[in-house]
């Protein structure tokens, strides 16, 4: 039987060695550790955050064989999948099942800008083909396609397509696909974690959780299973600074810098990513110390 997925999932980046050269696999593992012992719900390699357009296909294997077999079944480990043909994003879903994977997410086909009975289609082969759950992703401002309420809908009727991350900034969309889908579709927030935990979403693929796993995955606790505003809120005007260092262009550069002055390299960004520039690195250090996270810091999380 499927897992069930909730709570806060990291997008989780992918480390290279320092030349970039290669994916570096024992820092991939300490990375899951870290996350596992830190409370983290699930994981999601070969996201955007993962670079996964800029990895080749054996490291991608690489990727998932490691995550896979780290977690050991401790946590859901969701691959991303997506790919701007059919046949290759099918085949790299039915390789992810192969390999243990619990669930896939698939971004749209990004550059030939797919209509609707395109959409269905690409994602009726994915369903069809695999049998765990397909998480889809809207991303209209990197995907160039917008994943509405209402065609959500009708991709709910798709087997398997059970959750989607839902990354605009309309936090509307999260109570107009549940009022469309009903227990069809679970929604994950992909941006605005807090607002949409409110509205009725199940989870969040977060890149913060990458730096702050156990402040991401209490911030759905609090909210979601305790209703507790003034602790949830409290957390979230705490950890707020640091988002805008993990969004917009710098999102895969920040984590990756953050994360290495915490003491876990990550190698750099593979081009036409560059690293995170020395002048802006003073600004995070400054952040993450007030988070408690740089090395001889009291835990702040």
């Amino acid at each position: 039987m499927a897992k069930s997925f909730r709570g806060t999932y990291t997008v989780l980046v992918t480390p290279f060695t320092a030349d970039g050269a290669r994916v570096d696999v024992p820092a991939l593992r300490r990375l899951v550790e870290f996350q596992i012992s830190e409370g983290i719900h699930g994981l999601i390699p070969l996201g955007s955050t993962g670079e996964f357009l800029s990895l080749r296909r054996e490291e991608r294997a690489e990727v998932i064989e490691t995550v896979v077999k780290t977690a050991a079944g401790r946590v859901p480990v969701l691959v991303g999948t997506g790919a701007e043909w059919t046949d290759e994003a099918v085949a790299f879903s039915k390789d992810a099942e192969a390999m243990g994977a619990d669930g896939v997410m698939v971004i749209p086909p990004f550059y030939s800008v797919p209509t609707d009975d395109e959409l269905f289609e690409h994602y009726r082969r994915i369903g069809e083909a695999i049998g765990i759950p397909v998480m889809l992703y809207n991303n209209p401002a990197t995907a160039n396609v917008d994943m509405r309420p209402a065609l959500v809908a009708r991709l709910s009727r798709i087997a398997n397509c059970l959750y989607i991350k839902e990354s605009t900034l309309e936090v509307t969309r999260v109570r107009d696909i549940i009022d469309l889908c009903g227990e069809r579709m679970t929604v994950f927030a992909g941006v605005l974690g807090y607002e949409s935990f409110w509205l009725g979403a199940q989870g969040w693929v977060a890149v913060c959780s990458n730096i702050i796993p156990r402040a991401s995955a209490d911030l759905f606790t609090l909210v979601a299973d305790h209703r507790d505003m003034d602790a949830a809120l409290a957390l979230y005007r705490r950890i707020t600074p640091l988002l805008g260092w993990v969004g917009g262009p710098r999102y895969v550069a920040g984590t990756k810098a953050a994360l290495g002055m915490m003491g876990m390299s990550m190698g750099p960004p593979r081009p036409p990513r560059l690293p995170l520039p020395e002048a802006d690195r003073p600004a995070l250090r400054a952040v993450l110390a007030k988070l408690g996270l740089l090395p001889g810091a009291a835990a702040a999380q």
